[in-house]
């Protein structure tokens, strides 16, 4: 079990890189974290729920995704309450306090037996488990509902190793703390400890190693650098207050700016059109920067109704309309497709108290929430060419398209709809068109660019790098001998 100091320390990358090491090693590994907590998720093959971050680790195992890799996920509707999706379906809205304090799902669901039972189906087919915590894992409040972090590790006998992060300061009082605060049960699971996010001369730490060992009576196992050259898939979107968020001054660059909402998500859905060279891609809910920009993304929200309501009052709505108006290309996928409709309604009180919101406009649809989600996996045309892409939403519109497209405005249920070369292709040519592009000849332009790797084969790419990086600066050898018994 990859655990963790605190939210945001590196564990969900982490995992993804032992998931790769231990594939490239000869195993059969595979990803498990018990309760998730986040907006950004993923279809499985069946067409069920979990979070991306599993998706993501299971990728680098090179196995298929499935629900017993993330059996609960809480999504979050506001600070109160969240929707609780159990074994890939959603179950209901819980209120957080009731959530945290009962943790049995309200008396339906016992849910630590049913998270136990999807570790150990899973553990009867792969080998070794990689299995994530969430959080800190000294939240000594949450100690008796724990269902992710050293209550799941003694189901499974998994050996802890804890992850700090370095970048943030206080990585002697965290890891100590998050050591000393445990039971002695506990305690004697945590067999290493990973600095991460290192910056500067690695040896300026090794007086750091010997100090904590000696304070906490762990082996530090590896101080692992910091690095911005190995593009892995977050899940969580405090990463995007660290995203580009400048106006290009190129004429070779089209801006486009990803509308920030209050509940994003899947903003994995950009990553590709980030590296594209010909973009500059930026968030913002910034009424110049988005009239500004040359194509506009309403990207997916877990709450479609009261981010609509948002998008009116600080003026972006209008904006957004204004802009297509002037001929720039707007784009919506999921929740933001059914922005862009005529009306959404919600007569049945799905996601809140807003009944009903008229749209944009600026796509002929209308959408009613209702308590069926559709998740699946998908293939569909575009210009004739074969894409890959899946849909997780509620809310049903009045339409059969999978791609709704009218004059530079686009709609489309479909996530990693623009990983596919031939969708960005299109729409950036289609934009290119329209202003003074470079010359075709010039570094950079349509004719003398390198023609980018497919998204797939990107992925595997940086999977292995972030497999070589961790593998350079963390002691493998002790972990194997850890995980076999033998240390």
């Amino acid at each position: 079990m990859l655990a963790g100091t605190g939210s945001d320390v590196g564990k969900s990358v982490i995992a993804a890189a032992f998931c790769r090491i231990f594939r490239q090693d000869g195993y059969h590994p595979a990803p498990f974290k018990a309760q998730n907590m986040a907006l950004n998720s993923y279809a499985t093959p069946e067409g069920l729920e979990i979070g991306r971050a599993q998706a993501v680790q299971a990728e680098a195992a090179g196995i298929p995704c499935h629900t017993d890799m993330n059996p609960l996920l809480l999504k979050p509707n506001s600070d109160h309450t969240s929707q609780v999706v159990l074994h890939g379906k959603p179950i209901g809205n819980r209120d957080a306090y009731d959530f945290w304090r009962r943790g049995d799902g309200g008396g339906t669901f016992d849910f630590r037996s049913e998270v136990c039972a999807a570790f150990d189906r899973l553990a009867a087919r792969y080998n070794p488990i990689v299995m994530e915590g969430a959080g800190s894992i000294s939240e000594l409040n949450l100690r008796q509902t724990d269902l992710v972090n050293l209550p799941m590790a003694r189901h499974a006998g998994a050996d802890v190793l804890l992850v700090a992060d370095i970048d943030r300061g206080g990585v002697f009082a965290s890891v100590y703390g998050s050591i000393m605060l445990q039971t002695p049960e506990d305690r004697a699971l945590i067999k290493g400890i990973i600095i991460n996010k290192f910056r500067g001369d690695l040896r300026l730490f090794d007086k750091g190693r010997q100090m904590l060992e000696q304070l906490c009576g762990v082996p530090v196992l590896g101080v692992i650098p910091y690095y911005n050259d190995i593009y892995i898939e977050e899940e969580d979107s405090v990463v995007l207050a660290n995203k580009n968020s400048q106006l290009s001054a190129l004429n070779a660059q089209l801006n486009i700016a990803v509308v920030l909402l209050r509940h994003i998500s899947n903003f994995t859905d950009f990553d590709t059109l980030e590296r594209d060279p010909r973009v500059n891609l930026f968030y913002t809910n910034n009424v110049s920067d988005i009239q500004r920009a040359d194509i506009i993304i309403l990207p997916g929200t877990k709450s479609t109704l009261d981010d609509l309501l948002e998008l009116r009052r600080n003026g972006c709505a209008q904006a957004i309309v204004r802009a297509h108006r002037d001929g720039k290309t707007v784009i919506g996928i999921c929740g933001g497709y059914q922005m862009l409709g005529i009306t959404v309604d919600d007569p049945d009180g799905i996601e809140g108290t807003i009944a009903s919101l008229p749209g944009l406009g600026l796509l002929p649809i209308h959408t009613t929430m209702t308590p069926e989600k559709t998740t699946r996996q998908i293939t569909f045309q575009f210009n004739g060419q074969e894409c890959q892409g899946y849909e997780i939403h509620q809310g049903v519109s009045d339409t059969d398209e999978a791609i709704l497209q009218t004059d530079h405005c686009i709609g489309t249920y479909i996530h990693g709809f623009l990983d596919n070369a031939p969708v960005i292709d299109h729409i950036l040519s289609e934009k290119r068109k329209g202003r003074n592009a470079q010359s075709p000849n010039e570094p950079g332009g349509e004719a003398g660019r390198t023609p980018p790797k497919s998204h797939r084969d990107f992925k595997e790419e940086q999977y292995n790098r972030l497999a070589d990086h961790v593998r350079r600066h963390v002691d493998m050898q002790r972990i194997y001998q850890i995980i076999t018994g033998n240390d």
